[in-house]
């Protein structure tokens, strides 16, 4: 995945907040009162019922901090062109979120509705957000109250080196572009009806989950008509399929546990969140996408 080297980046979609302690209305982080997040446990049917969505459950992580190494950088000045995004971590997700929002922009737009721009916040170690405080541990995750996508970058060296998926650039755009499925959800009333809901393999959290792939599919099946990506290849598709298995319930489930449960999922099995990844890029359009009517 390679982005047009004079592509113009616009960095304000991202608030970098990396290093500071702080959300990004500037408030200071405190101690305890950490809202949907344990500290060393992250059960997303929690955060989905305190308002959030996430990528995926990575289980206990032994309190392990991801990403504390990061250091700040002036995306404002570093991340101005697609060349810039070739080249640099903190760049590449610039521009796959400004990929990202155009194509939805866009999807609105032709369906006479507007479309939110709503901003991804870098952050190392803690942060603030509508949902609760949330510390790198977390995993990446869309929170509703503010209308926010939350990562911490180390997340990707955490899935390589405990799930075995690459960091290649498009599997930090699927699990950009999976957040942003959240927030299409959002502003399309879906997330209203998931709050509360029980864990379970046809439960609406996993159908939320699974739909979110799905738009994550579509975008990919449309990124170089934004006119930012430059290139997909059919191996980076593979790397998006890729990560999507690895983060099934179920595979993370074996690993982590030695026995597979059902009845605790909260995002689908490998072969649903590939195969419902693959039905929107294949088919590249948001209405293949109704994860919520009949069998997932």
């Amino acid at each position: 995945m390679r982005f047009r080297r004079d592509a113009p980046l616009d960095p304000g979609q991202v608030t970098d907040a990396r290093g500071r302690g702080v959300g990004p209305g500037g408030i200071a982080v405190g101690g305890g009162g950490l809202g949907v997040v344990g500290l060393v446990i992250y059960l997303l049917i929690t955060l989905l019922s305190n308002g959030g969505g996430g990528l995926g459950q990575l289980a206990p992580l032994d309190n392990q901090q991801v990403g504390q190494g990061a250091t700040p950088a002036d995306i404002d000045t570093q991340c101005k062109t697609g060349q810039d995004a070739n080249t640099r971590e903190d760049c590449r997700i610039v521009a796959v979120v400004n990929s990202v929002q155009k194509f939805w922009d866009g999807v609105f737009q032709r369906s006479n509705r507007q479309y939110q721009y709503v901003d991804t916040v870098f952050f190392t170690g803690q942060t603030a957000t509508g949902c609760g405080t949330a510390d790198s541990q977390v995993g990446p995750f869309y929170c509703p109250r503010d209308h926010l996508v939350y990562i911490d970058l180390g997340f990707f060296d955490e899935l390589q080196s405990r799930f075995g998926v690459g960091s290649s650039p498009f599997v930090q755009a699927y699990v950009i572009a999976h957040e942003y499925g959240h927030h299409v959800q959002d502003q399309l009333g879906v997330l209203d009806k998931i709050r509360g809901n029980q864990p379970g393999p046809e439960s609406l959290s996993v159908r939320s989950e699974l739909q979110a792939d799905c738009y994550a599919g579509v975008w990919a099946s449309h990124a170089v008509e934004t006119g930012l990506v430059e290139q997909l290849t059919q191996a980076d598709v593979n790397d998006g399929l890729d990560a999507a298995a690895a983060i099934g319930d179920d595979r993370i489930q074996q690993q982590t546990q030695g026995q597979v449960n059902p009845e605790t999922w909260t995002h689908g099995s490998s072969e649903q969140r590939r195969r419902w990844f693959s039905q929107g890029y294949e088919k590249g359009k948001p209405a293949v996408c109704d994860t919520f009517s009949g069998s997932i």
